[in-house]
């Protein structure tokens, strides 16, 4: 599978930004897909996931109620739609595939990752 990340940018804390990840060579329905972050100097944390069909999301506790993941698999694409975004949401995002379909929260169960796409909220 290759993905590849998008929508990062520079933002204001309080305002939102949607994060787009787009998939290609494998069946998409056959992955849950996640979606991690990286700040300097720290590890990359995990931030969402979603199943196959959409129906089971888990996301870490410092995003809940600010961040939505879902996913088209017409379009074979996942989207992050961050709001409220505050000044320690700053970093490289990065989504991810897992095999078997479920939503993952350990890096380890993800065998495909993007590239990375850089969110930078001033305060």
């Amino acid at each position: 599978v290759q993905l590849q990340a998008s929508g990062g940018g520079l933002v204001q804390a309080g305002g939102s930004l949607r994060l787009s990840c787009a998939a290609s060579g494998r069946t998409f329905s056959d992955y849950g897909m996640g979606w991690f972050r990286q700040a300097p100097g720290k590890e990359r944390e995990f931030v969402a996931s979603i199943s196959w069909n959409g129906r089971n999301t888990v996301y870490t506790d410092s995003v809940k109620g600010r961040f939505t993941i879902t996913r088209d698999n017409a379009k074979n694409t996942v989207d992050l739609q961050m709001n409220s975004l505050k000044p320690e949401d700053t970093a490289v995002y990065y989504c991810a595939a897992a095999p078997g379909g479920w939503a993952p929260t350990a890096r380890s169960q993800y065998a495909y990752w993007g590239q990375g796409t850089q969110v930078t909220v001033s305060s």
